[in-house]
């Protein structure tokens, strides 16, 4: 797809580090699946892979994290 930000690059597939930040808490997510543009490196997470990472960051930050980095798992 084209970029929508930079509108001359194209996406790929590839993976991310999602960083995420609430009220002082910092969590970071690797190996994110996404499709990444090839100009200027803006990324777009599918609906599933977003709430997945949502849902991750949630969970963190209820048990009180205050800096946590998570590797992400594939999903079913």
């Amino acid at each position: 797809m084209e970029c929508v930000i930079c509108k001359n690059g194209r996406t790929k597939q590839g993976f991310v580090t999602v960083t995420l930040e609430r009220k002082g808490s910092i969590i970071v997510i690797k190996e994110v699946n996404a499709e990444i543009c090839d100009n200027c490196g803006e990324y777009y997470l599918d609906e599933k892979t977003t709430k997945e990472v949502l849902n991750k960051a949630e969970v963190a930050f209820k048990n009180g994290a205050e800096i946590e980095v998570l590797k992400m798992q594939k999903i079913a």
